[in-house]
């Protein structure tokens, strides 16, 4: 049965995948509104495939520019956030290479950075501000990398500097950084707790395999995605003091989200 499951759902991911590819390259290279909305509608999908049941608590800030700060756990993170609305990531360079993963994150309209390089985190920030001048929703995950689903890392700080890129590239007097917390609160119905949430997490140093063909075995999560208040950046404010503020926040949000889920 559970064989079957997994056959079946990466089937429907394929399926879907190859259906909005086309239309999506072309809406990438013609740089049409539509390349925004597009992976909003795969996430979407992609996640009553998988099984994945998405709670929003609060909204997402209305001002733009608009960065999210979040924590991260898992690459099904990048689903539940995706399926909550339009927006792109901040990945690690490596995720470029990834098979599947790497190919989906160009669709997406990923950005690549190279962490350990740091001469590029000038040129990295550049690109990030650019795209949140154009309108785009970027998320950063601040931790560089991947949790528990227990608790949150401590935020790096180097690319909250794409904020300050962001108002020169803009003009704008402010940019919106929003926390958001990803939050893997039961399995078919069941609170998971402190020593299930790892069937939802990928810490830094589990294999993507078996944990990938796992999760897609289970196909009976819920996620909760919670916005915060946000926080208006402008030219005078600190940037490192911005990511601790942001990282206390996200901290709270996950907490209060595992210990009173919806």
């Amino acid at each position: 049965m559970a064989t079957g499951r997994l056959a079946l759902t990466v089937l429907g991911l394929v399926l879907l995948t190859l259906a909005l590819t086309p239309l999506q390259l072309v809406a990438i290279q013609l740089r049409w509104p539509l390349a925004r909305r597009l992976p909003h509608l795969w996430h979407l999908v992609a996640a009553r495939i998988s099984g994945i049941r998405v709670r929003v608590r609060g909204e997402p800030a209305r001002g733009r520019p608009l960065l999210l700060v979040s924590n991260h756990q898992s690459w099904a993170d990048i689903v539940a956030l995706g399926a909550a609305m339009p927006l792109s990531f901040i990945a690690k360079e490596e995720v470029r290479g990834w098979p599947a993963f790497g190919w989906l994150a160009r669709l997406q309209r990923t950005v690549f950075v190279a962490r350990e390089r740091r001469g590029e985190t000038g040129r990295q920030t550049d690109t990030i501000g650019e795209r949140l001048a154009s309108g785009d929703v970027m998320v950063l995950f601040a931790e560089g990398t991947t949790s528990d689903g227990n608790g949150v890392l401590p935020f790096r700080t180097a690319l909250f500097g794409a904020a300050q890129a962001s108002l020169r590239a803009s003009s704008r007097a402010e940019v919106t950084v929003q926390p958001v917390a990803v939050a893997w609160t039961r399995v078919h119905g069941m609170p998971m707790g402190l020593f299930h949430r790892p069937l939802a997490a990928w810490p830094g140093d589990v294999p993507l395999v078996p944990h990938l063909p796992d999760f897609m075995r289970e196909a009976a999560f819920d996620a909760e995605v919670v916005f915060g208040e946000p926080f208006s950046f402008t030219a005078g404010t600190d940037r490192k003091a911005l990511a601790r503020a942001s990282e206390r926040r996200v901290r709270e949000l996950l907490t209060a989200a595992l210990r009173d889920p919806l």
